[in-house]
């Protein structure tokens, strides 16, 4: 039994543009054509559509995915293996924010005013206010880091909410974006990049491209960065500050 690109795109759910792109590169090629040319799945296409999914979620670039289906000396139990492991850590990560969530929604709701170590638990030992002051120790920003502190100062609990808010609707489209396996290059990363730009602009500090572009390379060369981004989708890290990147020469053109 063989299926169409729509009704694979329906049980994976993933985009009939991802799965023209996965063939055009050589990573999922259909096993069969219809006589007018139309792509036909069979069963062990889906098998591998599967291992590919499984490792596009763990944040494998496509090309390290490829590698790895092909290799003619790998058993599928590795594959396996593999990816429970990866994904186990993962949801134990996941286990910890959720109930860090959960506590400061009880604080809420009994009126309780969280400390600002409370406020921040959602991203373990990640606190964006000593980020930030790293960031001014680097580059001398002192003006921005004064000015972040002045807004932050003024903030209540509903901007709070609504700054975490926007970081994590943020962060699901980014993750689409991903899943989806667009490049950083992209219309659609690139204008998640100017999102964040503005996000950071709007309620921290002036981020021009150039302060841009460092934060980007900080969000991968520094570990507690990058857990932090990975934490939203493994590998967002470094597809962020190539999205950046593109960003900055875009608007500098």
């Amino acid at each position: 039994m063989s299926y169409s690109v729509g009704q694979v795109a329906g049980f994976a759910g993933v985009t009939v543009r991802t799965l023209h792109h996965y063939d055009d590169i050589g990573l999922l090629v259909p096993s069969e054509r219809s006589r007018a040319g139309h792509r036909r799945y069979s069963d062990a296409d889906l098998d591998r559509l599967q291992q590919i999914l499984f490792y596009r979620e763990l944040g494998f670039p496509l090309d390290e995915v490829a590698v790895l289906l092909d290799d003619p000396e790998a058993d599928p139990r590795v594959h396996l293996r593999r990816q429970h492991e990866l994904l186990t850590a993962r949801i134990e990560k996941l286990r910890q924010m959720a109930a860090a969530v959960e506590h400061a929604m009880e604080a809420r709701k009994m009126g309780i005013n969280l400390t600002p170590e409370e406020r921040f638990e959602v991203f373990g030992d990640k606190d964006p206010e000593q980020y930030a002051e790293e960031a001014e120790a680097r580059w001398g920003g002192t003006e921005a880091w004064a000015e972040s502190q002045r807004r932050a100062a003024t903030y209540t609990k509903e901007d709070w909410k609504r700054i975490q808010a926007e970081a994590a609707d943020w962060a699901e489209r980014y993750g689409a974006v991903m899943a989806d396996g667009e490049p950083p290059t992209g219309e659609r990363a690139m204008d998640l990049a100017e999102e964040h730009r503005q996000h950071i602009t709007g309620w921290y500090y002036d981020c021009g491209y150039e302060m841009h572009r460092c934060l980007g390379e900080m969000y991968v060369s520094d570990e507690r960065f990058k857990a932090f981004y990975d934490t939203m989708r493994p590998g967002l890290a470094e597809h962020l500050r190539d999205a950046i990147v593109a960003n900055a020469a875009r608007h500098s053109s």
